[in-house]
Order: structure tokens, then sequence, then C-alpha cells
């Protein structure tokens, strides 16, 4: 009953939260701010409030499942904030893809890129030793981590997609008991708040609420696994960010 309740709470608030903040940001937020409209793939301007609103529900809703929520809250809120800064800084930056970004820090610069990789990727790694004890664990968590928020940021690419993969991928993890099943309901139950609206192309995640719920999955996930399973997915994510980014370079690249 305690997990039960655990894993209630805990979709309760992501939910909530969520939404609150979702309709905060459309009814109140000025019109003219830069991270509120985009252009989506078929033309139409949609708003980006689902991003503030999930990485902040998703933070909320990771605060209550006791003994890892400062880990979750960290991985999820520091995914969101460097891949905001990604956006803002980055704007008109050409280069795309961690082999761009790498190359020029290589050569003693540090675009808004490198920033994101290294940010990320870091937070990622503190969250994994909070949420494993040894050492081998921690990396693999850490790479679980960070490889899940760029893997369903890959999927933001139609309307809903991100969210219904969220909701798939996340949907299993409820079955858990414990600290497993309560860090599930977390993506699960922010993604739920906004994907009727991202279906209705009324809004979209952008970048920073795809980052953010894949860093709360990607959590959920290491609450859930031991060494062979963290093992899996490391790999698992590892392959999926090798492919994403060699297809968009190629998508990006003249013809």
């Amino acid at each position: 009953m305690a997990a039960r309740g655990g894993r209630t709470a805990a979709f309760v608030t992501a939910l909530g939260v969520t939404r609150a903040v979702y309709e905060v940001l459309r009814e109140r937020a000025p019109g003219g701010l830069e991270f509120g409209r985009r252009t989506n793939y078929a033309g139409r301007t949609v708003d980006l409030y689902a991003g503030p609103a999930t990485a902040l529900g998703a933070a909320a809703g990771a605060a209550v499942p006791a003994g890892a929520r400062g880990a979750v809250v960290l991985a999820v809120l520091a995914a969101a904030a460097c891949r905001a800064y990604d956006d803002r800084a980055g704007a008109g930056d050409p280069r795309r893809g961690f082999r761009a970004h790498l190359t020029a820090l290589r050569a003693g610069e540090m675009t808004s890129g490198a920033v994101k990789l290294l940010g990320i990727g870091a937070a990622a790694l503190v969250a994994g030793g909070l949420l494993k004890e040894r050492p081998v664990d921690r990396i693999l968590a850490g790479v679980v981590i960070a490889g899940s928020a760029h893997c369903v940021n890959l999927l933001d690419v139609r309307p809903g997609r991100a969210c219904a993969g969220v909701l798939a991928l996340g949907a299993p993890g409820l079955l858990r008991r414990g600290t497993a099943g309560a860090l599930a309901a977390v993506p699960v139950g922010a993604a739920a708040a906004v994907i009727a609206d991202d279906l209705a192309e009324r809004t979209m995640l952008g970048d920073t609420g795809a980052h953010a719920l894949g860093a709360a999955l990607g959590a959920a996930v290491v609450a859930g696994n031991g060494w062979a399973g963290l093992a899996v997915h490391a790999l698992g994510v590892v392959a999926a960010t090798a492919y994403g980014d060699r297809v968009g370079r190629r998508a990006s690249s003249p013809m």
C-alpha cells in the first residue's frame, strides 16, 4: 500500500504541477517572449510552454519519493537548464551533433553545445553517484540518465511523439515497488499533463521539456536496475545517441 501511495503521490504531483504551470504560462506570459513561440514541422506556430512546465512538474514529482529526491531533482533541472541555455546562447550556430561541439572544444572553443553536453553529463554522474553505491554502477547510471535525456529529445520531431514515448517507456516501471515505481510515475505524470495539447499542436515540449522528461525517465530506470540492467540500458542509449547524431548531421548537411 505504501508503494502504491508513493506512485500515486508522485504521479499526481507531477501531473498537477505541470498542468498548473502550463496554464499560468499560457494565460500570463507575455506573447513576445522568444522562448514562447516556435514554428513546428508543418509550419504552424505553437507555444513552447510545455517545456518549462514539464521540467518543473517532473522536478516537483521527483521530490516526493524518499531517498532519491535530491538526485533526480538535480538531474531533471540540470538537463532542462543546460538545454535552455544552449537554445538561447547557441541560436544561429550551424554546428550540430556531439562531434562538432567536441571538436570545437578540443580546439579551445567552449560552445553552448559543449556546455550543454558537459553540464548534463556532470549532473547525470552526480545523480548516478547518489542513486548507486558501487563505482561501476554509478558510472553506468550517469550514462543512462544523460543518454535517456538525449534520446527522448530525439523523439520530439512530431506532435506528441516524445510524450507518447515517455508514457510507453515509463508505464512498465509503474509495476515496480518502492522508489523505482514512484520515480517511474514522475515522467509519466508530467507527460500525461500536456500530451493532448501537444497532439493538438497547441504546444510542444521543445528541447527543454524533452531533456527534462528524459532525465526523469533515466533516473527511474537507474532506480529499478542492478549493474546488468544498467549495462544493457547504457548500451542502448549510447547506440541510439550515436545513430541520432549521425542522422542529424546528414539532415543538416547541404545537398
